[in-house]
């Protein structure tokens, strides 16, 4: 096949009516034109930010460095920084997406900026952030991010009554997503009779899809029947799809048709959380099944690069048959003794704890990077002595950062490699564990305030692939060997990353940023994972090494 021939599949999720959003910023995207790639080549005609994705873009490379350094030197608090931060990279974002807005009448081309999630229970506080971010930012392509809590649905209606466009989070459940109809429309009605035009007032719901099934698996699994096991991800497909339904039900509503004589544009429903959190899934999975036109899907970088190159578009849209499937789904669950109202409110504490958490995180470390003595200037010159972040401590932390990603990556493969087998749930589990190992190792790195550095991750990535041709007999496939090598690869991976926990623990003993109780639990999580390691080493040994009949004399 030419490279001409090459399916554009995000232009064809595109045309199918489906607006591909990017779920990450950060500076680094910004500066380097990485954004402006995105959307010239994949598609893309949005972006959506959280405090999560704003902690992590503080962390990659040196491009904050000179306004914290300013910030700091001017006494900023750190909340005031935080909004310095990410105001401007907001506001850059939606200066490259402006001509994306200009050419869809306002529809897509938005960048979208969370208020604080510790104000999320409190509708007063949430509102005059909003009013705050929107007017620093001061773009007609904003969105402002409101949590659908209880108290976010008041904040909602009053930001939209000024002629604020809303982008609302955090949606689990049906009757959370009517009540964020409901908002909206009351919202609008209020905005309407203050004499405001209503065609300027844009609106997403951000229905959250991977985390319901990652909840409601964990409890199926604790079920441990053969019942249970056949819902096991088929949850939050199911939610999205009955969300949706109520979404045209609401169309066809006498008070929405009068909202929409009045001018007034759609809420979108808008898929959140589509990165697929377990490996024996497909990893398209939350796009694929979910290609509605007029909605939004927002895709962190990897699940985007992952529908571009082999992402397949369904069938006939969502019909009768659909819907009532889903809701069919729902009373199975029902009968296996799943509480579903239980799953989304979990869901949502949890959501909003991340966040707050995230938000922390961020603030930490803005203010260490405001008040440290060895902040880099962005000409890479050191700035104020202290901690050496160009030095032997970060080479040595982005070299093990590396190493871990090319582990995750090969443990990743093993898990897939063992989908639908017995031994597919020891798999996937090994590699959900060292994937929040490296993530521990990241927030390390922040800690002690030295940049993950993109370069040695992209190595990291391509070292496993290239280490994939492997003396295993056979050049493209698995032998009997595969599982001895893999699990081999896997122990070599888990003993280098041990051997990171103890170097890490020694320096935790004179450096107080560093929490000497995680370190030992990292350690012993290690342990446990070469323990087990070892067993499958075992057993693939014994599978592929011993299966003749010894020779006679």
């Amino acid at each position: 096949m030419s490279g001409t021939d090459v399916p554009d599949r995000l232009a064809a999720l595109s045309t199918a009516g489906v607006s591909v959003w990017l779920d990450d910023l950060s500076r680094e995207l910004l500066a380097g034109g990485e954004l402006m790639e995105l959307i010239a080549d994949k598609h893309v005609v949005g972006v959506t930010t959280n405090p999560t994705i704003f902690a992590s873009a503080l962390s990659k490379g040196d491009r904050y460095n000179q306004q914290l350094c300013s910030l700091g030197s001017a006494g900023v608090d750190v909340d005031d920084a935080v909004f310095a931060l990410t105001t401007d990279d907001v506001r850059e974002a939606c200066e490259v997406f402006m001509p994306v807005y200009e050419r869809t009448g306002g529809v897509d081309g938005r960048v979208s900026i969370e208020v604080d999630p510790r104000l999320a229970q409190d509708a007063a506080a949430t509102t005059e952030q909003a009013r705050k971010l929107w007017e620093a930012v001061g773009r007609p392509n904003l969105f402002v991010k409101i949590p659908a809590t209880r108290k976010g649905l008041e904040a909602i209606t009053a930001v939209v009554a000024e002629g604020i466009s809303v982008n609302v989070t955090l949606i689990f459940s049906l009757d959370r997503y009517r009540a964020v109809m409901d908002a909206y429309q009351a919202g609008l009605e209020q905005a309407h009779t203050a004499g405001r035009n209503l065609a300027d007032i844009h609106s997403v719901a951000s229905f959250f899809v991977s985390r319901v099934d990652t909840e409601v698996d964990r409890r199926l699994d604790a079920l441990d029947t053969p019942e249970a096991q056949a819902l096991r991800g088929k949850t939050a497909i199911a939610n999205a799809r009955l969300a949706f339904q109520a979404y045209e039900q609401m169309l066809l509503e006498p008070r929405w048709q009068v909202l929409a004589a009045a001018g007034a544009r759609m809420q979108r429903p808008l898929w959140a959380s589509t990165g697929v959190k377990d490996p024996a899934y497909p990893d398209t999975m939350y796009v694929s099944e979910l290609v509605v036109a007029g909605t939004v899907n927002t895709m962190p970088g990897a699940t985007l690069a992952a529908f571009a190159d082999h992402g397949a578009l369904p069938g006939p849209p969502l019909e009768a048959e659909a819907f009532a499937a889903a809701a069919a789904h729902f009373d199975a669950l029902k009968r296996v003794g799943i509480d579903f109202a239980d799953v989304t409110d979990t869901l949502e504490r949890e959501g909003l704890s991340k966040f707050e958490a995230s938000w922390k995180e961020l603030g930490a470390s803005v203010e260490r990077e405001m008040n440290s003595e060895g902040v880099l200037a962005d000409d890479g010159s050191e700035g104020r002595g202290g901690f050496d972040r160009a030095g032997l401590p970060a080479i040595y932390l982005n070299d093990h950062y590396s190493a871990a990603t090319a582990g995750l990556e090969l443990f990743r493969r093993a898990a897939k490699a063992h989908a639908g087998e017995e031994d597919d749930e020891v798999f996937s589990g090994l590699a959900r564990r060292v994937e929040e190992d490296r993530d521990s190792l990241g927030r390390l790195m922040s800690a002690l305030g030295v940049p993950i550095q993109q370069s040695k991750v992209a190595m990291g990535w391509l070292a496993e692939k290239a280490g994939r041709l492997k003396p295993n007999g056979h050049a493209l496939s698995r032998s009997p060997l595969s599982d001895v090598v893999e699990a081999e690869s896997m122990l070599l991976a888990v003993h280098g990353k041990a051997a990171g926990w103890r170097t890490l623990r020694a320096l935790a003993e004179t450096d107080d940023r560093l929490p000497a109780d995680d370190l030992d639990a990292l350690l012993e999580r290690a342990d446990q994972q070469i323990r087990l390691l070892e067993e499958l080493r075992v057993a693939a040994v014994t599978r592929s090494l011993h299966t003749q009949p010894p020779r006679t004399p």
